[in-house]
């Protein structure tokens, strides 16, 4: 729970002044120091960034009216419907955030291997 919430917290912080990247640098970092397991690192990582990035999209798409969203969405899938868009956008977030998870975990127990 707690990696999960300090990936939350710490990559919404940082997407305000860092490039959209700096969200796997947060749960590299966060899993690499705190993961128990592999599987734990990738779900903490995925649902943090999907979490944020969820609501990032649904903040746009309020202020916006969803005339960004909508315009996005027909951009992209052809269709005024703001609905795929709000759901892709946190998969994509998320499989980034669980991947860089995974890997900070895996970068750990490399170091953390006893030599037989």
């Amino acid at each position: 729970m707690l990696p999960f919430l300090l990936i939350v917290l710490l990559s919404a912080v940082a997407q305000l002044f860092l490039p959209w990247w700096s969200i796997a640098l947060v749960a590299f970092g966060v899993c690499f120091w705190r993961s128990k397991t592999g599987w734990l690192a990738f779900s903490a990582g995925f649902l943090g960034i999907a979490v944020v990035w969820l609501v990032y999209a649904f903040l746009i798409h309020v202020q916006t009216d969803g005339i960004l969203t909508g315009r996005m969405a027909e951009l992209f899938f052809k269709t005024k419907t703001p609905i795929f868009l709000l759901l892709i956008t946190p998969l994509i977030g998320g499989f980034v955030g669980g991947f860089a998870g995974l890997a900070g975990r895996q970068v750990r127990a490399v170091f953390t291997a006893k030599p037989e």
